[in-house]
């Protein structure tokens, strides 16, 4: 087996021609081993892996660094934008009984899954879209085989995406995702599929495509049973901080709301807390930008995705959805967020100009982000982030 996956790890790195090597064609009949014992049958492997062509793109993708390199204020900015907000709003109205539903059962804010359920597919509108997601066992093959530093885990999902398939869950030409193997509308890997997934319908298997309310209902119960969501605590706030005062967000200390109250932190939109005892720390993301007092919601939605930036763009998104209004303290060097109208304009012109941008859908998509890179690496504009602002906009117009 080290033999075969040092040869693996090879031409992972090598030659594009992995998808033809008898390297790999030898791997999978090891494999398969691994899987019977696993508990999936022989005829179910053969079928789903005998002859398989691993999705190579995936090394790339896992490897390379971002493209365009983001500051929180844009992040947040792109997957706050106006189209999610505004079609969060819709989904709310539209899903209002099996939100009610969810909150009920299940405790978890709706407008929080709204904002996870814009996060992970923009509603659904990309779970199988090719532009961003691909058949997930062609990749999660390719990632066992040729990816040396998690192996395992990538071994350990390949063989959770056989067992869905086993169980009759799924088809593996139906099981569509992203490059590391998240499927649907909230993006369960294979693991979650199988042990946090739920048939809130009741059609007889837990489903994160289709309707939303399998994959809602199993977020739902990730963020309880893993995330250690508190039902009926918020995530937290955005808050002012006293001058002087700003060694206190040091991002550990927990305090309840009333004893930061005693310390002078205010929530930043005058209201009052409204439960004081609930235990929360002190968090500034970037220097001079908006403070936020956290709680163990923010860290159950963390837990979804490890990564503070996704979860305040997370708790963000589900509050402007809810009605909330924009940060009161602004990053700095940032922007407010393009209106559809304005990332229409922005694609129109840079179309105009010979940057085709995939469509004038009022949307910052991949086709987008590079239009735009190429037109600000073409005049000048440092850096060349790809991001669909003001200052773009601008610059568009003057050009015209």
């Amino acid at each position: 087996m080290s033999a075969i996956l040092g040869g693996a790890t090879a031409i992972a790195f090598g030659s594009p021609a992995i998808a033809q090597s008898a390297a790999f064609e030898r791997w999978v009949a090891t494999f398969r081993a691994r899987a019977i014992a696993r508990g999936i049958s022989g005829a179910t492997y053969d079928r789903v892996m005998k002859g398989l062509k691993p999705d190579t793109s995936v090394y790339a993708l896992q490897r390379a660094q971002p493209e365009f390199t983001e500051q929180l204020w844009q992040y947040i900015n792109r997957r706050c934008s106006d189209w999610r907000v505004t079609t969060g709003k819709q989904r709310a109205r539209e899903h209002a009984p099996l939100l009610a539903r969810l909150e009920k059962d299940f405790g978890v804010d709706r407008y929080l899954l709204l904002g996870l359920w814009g996060m992970e597919s923009s509603f659904g509108d990309v779970m199988d879209n090719p532009k961003y997601m691909r058949p997930v066992i062609p990749a999660l093959a390719a990632l066992a085989f040729g990816e040396p530093r998690r192996r395992k885990y990538w071994e350990t999902e390949l063989l959770n995406a056989l067992t869905i398939v086993e169980r009759g869950w799924a088809q593996p030409e139906g099981m569509i995702g992203s490059w590391a193997g998240a499927m649907g509308h909230t993006q369960w890997m294979p693991e979650v599929w199988l042990n946090i997934g739920t048939d809130y319908d009741r059609d007889g298997r837990a489903n994160p495509f289709g309707k939303p309310d399998d994959a809602l209902a199993g977020s739902a119960q990730y963020l309880l049973k893993r995330g250690r969501y508190r039902p009926g605590e918020a995530w937290g706030c955005e808050v002012k901080v006293p001058a002087g005062r700003a060694r206190l967000a040091d991002n550990k200390t927990m305090r309840s709301y009333a004893q930061w109250q005693e310390l002078g932190v205010r929530r930043a939109d005058g209201a009052a807390f409204p439960r004081p005892g609930d235990q929360v720390r002190l968090w500034v993301p970037v220097a001079g930008g908006p403070a936020f007092l956290v709680g163990q919601n923010f860290r159950a939605v963390y837990s979804y995705n490890p990564s503070t930036s996704y979860a305040l763009a997370l708790v963000h998104l589900g509050d402007l959805i809810r009605g909330n209004g924009s940060f009161h303290q602004q990053f700095p060097g940032g922007e407010r967020i393009p209106t559809v109208d304005e990332i229409k304009e922005i694609q129109r012109r840079l179309t105009e100009r010979g940057f085709p941008t995939d469509g004038i859908d009022g949307r910052s998509g991949i086709g987008t982000i590079k239009a735009i890179a190429a037109f600000q690496k073409q005049v000048g504009m440092e850096p060349a982030d790809g991001y669909a602002g003001l200052k773009v906009l601008a610059r568009l117009r003057q050009a015209n």
